[in-house]
């Protein structure tokens, strides 16, 4: 259930075991269940429980569920606290508390305090593990440090302990097109080709496209799209494929890519014609982003979010009585777990407000002359 994200039903399944089937909790049901509460109820609730533990299931599981949910909501004073409390009792023997740490410090911009916990890892000959080193690479580029991103680079490069994946390069690769180092970033692209088994072409293949989009090699595109594209339904690589050709500016591309999608799809996911219509609304090509959408309304019913995107270009576009109309139609779609965007359902709202004052104005004038 938790691997499928269906984090309610995970949770209600531990403590039905538990408080129905009267069976004793282990401390890694313990973490397991703290990690569900934090993310199903919050951080207030996984304390609560986690300060209710009896002390024999206080272990380093518990404390790493904790640790990890600090990290989660992003509480730098409270997981510190967490990870010296750790350090005291003796759990900080493994790479796991320090690889929570080094991400949290990469998503908090705390690039300062990343150093000192790779030196205390190598006082204590804690040895780094892929998920060490991945972390520290995205801090890394993160930070723009492409110094030390190399460094680190050539390191696993010579370590025979350590596997440089086709992820690392995506990253590293990310760095050096952040920089504006475009033959560098090719560089490591190629190696993140060469470097993926046939298994994980999938999501590798996405990373590609999107790499080689921002490197502006428009070939270098349509060559890795006609080498790895799927055989067999996979919308999230059309989608990614559009977007890459909208971002090179290639309207004319994206729409065959689009135009060959949907000749061969036998479940039609409107994701992928999302990808179109954003890149018609930026240029404001409102006319063929309106067509595009009511052919697909003639068999099937829209996302919300669909709607939602002609709303935003409509609103970007000041054509305020078009956006309103568009998301009106996304609201009454309607759609579990869809909310409009704030910004457009505030600018919406003002404009509707604004309409119907300048209306009561004109009435009242309208009285005030007889």
């Amino acid at each position: 259930m938790k691997d499928f994200k269906r984090f309610h039903h995970a949770l209600q399944i531990s403590q039905w075991m538990t408080d129905c089937r009267y069976l004793s909790l282990t401390p890694s049901d313990v973490a397991i269940r703290l990690d569900l509460i934090s993310m199903v109820h919050g951080q207030g609730q996984a304390e609560s429980y986690f300060n209710n533990i009896p002390k024999v299931l206080k272990t380093h599981s518990a404390y790493g569920a904790l640790l990890s949910s600090y990290v989660r909501e992003k509480s730098v004073e409270k997981a510190e606290a967490t990870m010296q409390k750790m350090r005291e009792m003796g759990f900080v023997t493994l790479s796991f508390p320090y690889n929570m740490l080094i991400n949290l410090y990469s998503q908090t911009e705390n690039y300062d305090k990343i150093e000192p916990l790779i030196q205390e890892m190598e006082r204590k000959s804690i040895p780094c593990d892929k998920f060490t080193v991945r972390n520290l690479m995205a801090a890394y580029v993160a930070a723009s440090d492409i110094c030390a991103m190399e460094k680190l680079l050539n390191r696993m490069e010579e370590d025979l302990h350590i596997s440089v994946d086709w992820n690392t390069y995506s990253v590293v690769a990310s760095g050096y097109l952040k920089v504006g180092l475009i033959a560098k970033a090719l560089e490591m692209i190629k190696k993140m080709e060469s470097n993926t088994p046939i298994p994980e072409r999938p999501p590798a293949f996405k990373h590609l496209l999107s790499l080689y989009a921002r490197t502006g090699h428009k070939e270098e595109l349509y060559r890795v799209w006609n080498l790895y594209k799927p055989t067999y339904e996979y919308p999230e690589a059309y989608s990614c494929m559009i977007a890459s050709l909208s971002k090179l500016d290639d309207i004319e591309g994206a729409e065959k890519i689009f135009q060959e999608w949907e000749l061969d799809c036998t479940m039609y996911d409107f994701r992928v014609l999302n990808s179109l219509l954003i890149a018609y609304c930026k240029r404001r090509l409102f006319e063929k982003a309106e067509s595009l959408v009511n052919n697909a309304n003639e068999r099937r019913m829209p996302y919300p979010s669909t709607w939602g995107i002609l709303a935003k270009g409509y609103m970007e576009d000041k054509q305020m009585p078009k956006a309103v109309e568009m998301l009106k139609k996304a609201i009454s779609v309607g759609r579990k777990g869809w909310k409009p965007d704030s910004i457009i359902l505030d600018a919406c709202m003002e404009y509707i407000q604004v309409k119907e004052t300048w209306k009561r104005s004109k009435k009242f004038q309208g009285y005030a002359r007889t």
